[in-house]
């Protein structure tokens, strides 16, 4: 285990499940955020995906950002996680949302870039999105430098203010909750599984 006492801290979770939201929240909070700014805002995240391009590339074997990491939050698709270097401990907010929005979502950004998705490859992706979940959950289980909360995007915007606590008590930080809660609004919740909006 790397000697510092620094934890680097992870959002992760599938690809529009509401990652760029809960960084959104923790820079709110007060903690600093490892991003580039090379992808910026536009109509699919209109608040920025706060990303870090150095990441797409830790199943390379590029980790030496890892270090400049610690005590700052850093955003890391699911995929990726198992990649991470072991010789760091890691709080992981693992986002959680609705299958039928993520794929809603996804399809709508498809659409936009001019790729749109076949309507009748949805159960395929939702069993594929399934068993990788299911996959990488077992496998964060076994991980005793990764401690991970779990958090549904869907009930985060109902009541931002008890899942931000949550989160606030999970991290182990002083944050400023309120700030944090102030975050999510109903205009950037546009992909709802009960009635999707565009």
């Amino acid at each position: 285990m790397n000697d510092k006492n620094d934890t680097v801290y992870v959002v992760s979770g599938l690809p529009r499940s509401g990652t760029s939201m809960m960084i959104q929240i923790l820079e709110a909070g007060g903690l600093q955020i490892v991003t580039d700014n090379i992808r910026t805002s536009d109509d699919d995240n209109l608040q920025g995906y706060y990303e870090f391009e150095r990441v797409k590339q830790l199943r390379d074997g590029d980790v030496e950002w890892v270090e400049q990491a610690n005590g700052k939050v850093v955003k890391v698709i699911s995929a990726l996680l198992k990649y991470l270097p072991e010789d760091y401990r890691y709080k992981i907010i693992f986002m959680e949302r609705e299958m039928a929005e993520i794929l809603s979502s996804q399809k709508k950004m498809l659409e936009r870039r001019g790729k749109p998705g076949k309507p009748d490859e949805d159960e395929k992706f939702a069993d594929l999105y399934k068993k990788h979940l299911d996959k990488v959950k077992n496998w964060l289980s076994q991980q005793p430098n990764m401690d991970v909360l779990y958090v549904k995007y869907n009930d985060l915007m109902k009541h931002p203010q008890t899942y931000t606590v949550k989160v606030a008590e999970f991290l182990q930080v002083s944050l400023n909750v309120q700030a944090m809660a102030d975050v999510p609004q109903e205009r950037f919740y546009r992909q709802r599984s009960s009635a999707v909006q565009t």
